[in-house]
C-alpha cells in the first residue's frame, strides 16, 4: 500500500428537508385541520480515527464526500426520513485543518476519536406546528436549512515516542530492524527508505515503545535537496530524537562531525520545537572500525551538543540492548514527571476554588 501523510478533500453536508403544508382530507371529516409534517435532518460528515488504517491513501483521490439530503414531510402527519450521516475512517494521528480560516478542527490521537466535520441541515416545519386557536388553517410551512460544506486540509503525524535522524545510509533502518520486528529496505545506496516506518521495541512483556524512522535528511533539504522536509513532521510527537550518525563513512573526505552539524542546522531551520526535543547521538557501524576507541573520542571531542552519547552496531545489534533500555528509562522517568505535574496542577487548581 502506497503510503500517503497528506491530503486536501471538501466535505458536504446534506441540506434538511422541507416542511410540507397539507391538510386532512377524509370523508365524512370536514375541515380536517393541518397535517403537514417536518422535513428530515440532512445527514452530517464525521471522522473517525481508526487504527487499523495507517496512510491516507483513501483520501489521495476520493477528494468529495457528500451526506444525502433528508426527506421533505408529507400528509397525514408524516415526516420526512433523515439521512444517515457519513463516516470517514482515519489514521490516529490525523491532524484536520480548515483550509479557508486556518482552525485545526481536530487531531486525532486516539483510536475510535469521533469528529464532527460539517453538520447536517435541520428539517423545516410542517404547518402542523403553526396551529393556533386564532390560526385553525395555517398554511405556513418552513424550508430545510443548507448542510455545511468545508475545504479540509489531512495531515497523518505517526504516534511514535522515538524518532532517528541521520544522512542517508546512516544505518537508520538498519537499526530499527535490529531492536523491533518492522522490516524496512535495507540497501547499500541512498535514500532506500522513502516513506516513515514504525517499529514497536519489546524491552520486557509489560514495556514497549515506539520508534519511527524517517527518509534521511541532507543538507539543504530546506531548500527542496533530497526528499526535503516532508516527512519531518512525523517526529512532532515524538519524546525523544536520536541522531544516527556513521561513524566509519564508506567514501574518503566525508567528515562524519560535518553531516551531524548539517542534520542540526536543517531541523533548526525545520521547526525550533523540533530542535529543542531531547536529542541523543547514536554513533553506528562500529563493526567498521579497527581503533573505535579513538575514532569516537575524537568525535566526541569535536561535537559536543549532546548530553547522551552512544555506540553501535546495529548490523550485529552491538550495543543496542542497552540503547533501548536506557529510551525505556528515561520514557518512564518522563512519563513520572508529567503525572506529577498533572497532580500538582490539579491541586492548585482545588487550591483556587476553595
Amino acid at each position: 500500500m502506497k503510503f500517503i501523510d497528506e491530503s486536501k478533500i471538501e466535505v458536504f453536508a446534506g441540506n434538511g428537508g422541507n416542511g410540507t403544508a397539507s391538510f386532512r382530507r377524509e370523508k365524512y371529516i370536514e375541515k380536517g385541520g393541518p397535517d403537514g409534517g417536518d422535513g428530515g435532518r440532512g445527514g452530517s460528515v464525521y471522522a473517525q480515527a481508526d487504527r487499523n488504517i495507517n496512510t491516507l491513501v483513501d483520501f489521495r483521490f476520493a477528494r468529495t464526500h457528500r451526506a444525502k439530503n433528508g426527506e421533505s414531510g408529507r400528509g397525514s402527519d408524516c415526516y420526512g426520513k433523515g439521512a444517515d450521516d457519513v463516516v470517514l475512517r482515519m489514521p490516529v494521528g490525523t491532524v484536520i485543518t480548515d483550509i479557508n480560516s486556518g482552525e485545526v478542527i481536530a487531531d486525532l490521537t486516539h483510536d475510535g476519536e469521533k469528529v464532527l466535520l460539517a453538520q447536517g441541515g435541520i428539517g423545516g416545519l410542517g404547518n402542523i406546528h403553526f396551529k393556533s386557536s386564532t390560526n385553525r388553517a395555517p398554511r405556513q410551512c418552513t424550508a430545510g436549512t443548507e448542510g455545511e460544506t468545508r475545504e479540509l486540509q489531512l495531515e497523518l503525524k505517526v504516534l511514535a515516542d522515538v524518532g532517528l535522524l541521520g544522512m542517508p545510509n546512516a544505518g537508520k533502518s538498519t537499526f530499527i530492524r535490529a531492536v523491533s520486528a518492522a522490516r524496512p529496505k535495507v540497501a547499500d545506496y541512498p535514500f532506500t527508505t522513502l516513506h516513515p516506518n514504525l517499529g514497536v521495541v519489546r524491552v520486557s512483556h509489560e514495556k514497549s515503545f515506539v520508534i519511527a524512522d524517517i527518509p534521511g535528511l541532507i543538507e539543504g533539504a530546506a531548500e527542496g535537496a533530497g526528499l526535503g522536509h516532508q516527512f519531518l513532521r512525523h517526529l512532532a510527537r515524538t519524546r525523544v530524537l536520536l541522531h544516527l550518525v556513521d561513524i566509519a563513512p564508506l567514501y574518503e573526505g566525508t567528515d562524519p562531525v560535518a553531516e551531524a552539524r548539517a542534520i542540526l542546522n536543517e531541523l533548526k531551520k525545520y521547526d525550533q520545537s523540533l530542535y529543542e526535543k531531547p536529542r541523543w547521538l547514536v554513533l553506528n557501524k562500529l563493526d567498521l572500525l579497527e581503533d573505535r576507541d579513538e575514532k569516537v573520542a575524537a568525535f566526541l571531542k569535536q561535537f559536543t551538543d549532546y548530553d547522551r552519547h552512544f555506540a553501535i552496531s546495529a548490523i550485529n545489534g552491538e550495543g543496542c540492548k542497552e540503547l533501548t533500555y536506557a529510551i525505556m528509562e528515561h520514557l518512564q522517568e518522563m512519563a513520572a514527571q508529567e503525572q506529577q505535574a498533572a497532580a500538582n496542577s490539579a491541586q492548585e487548581s482545588d487550591a483556587g476554588t476553595i
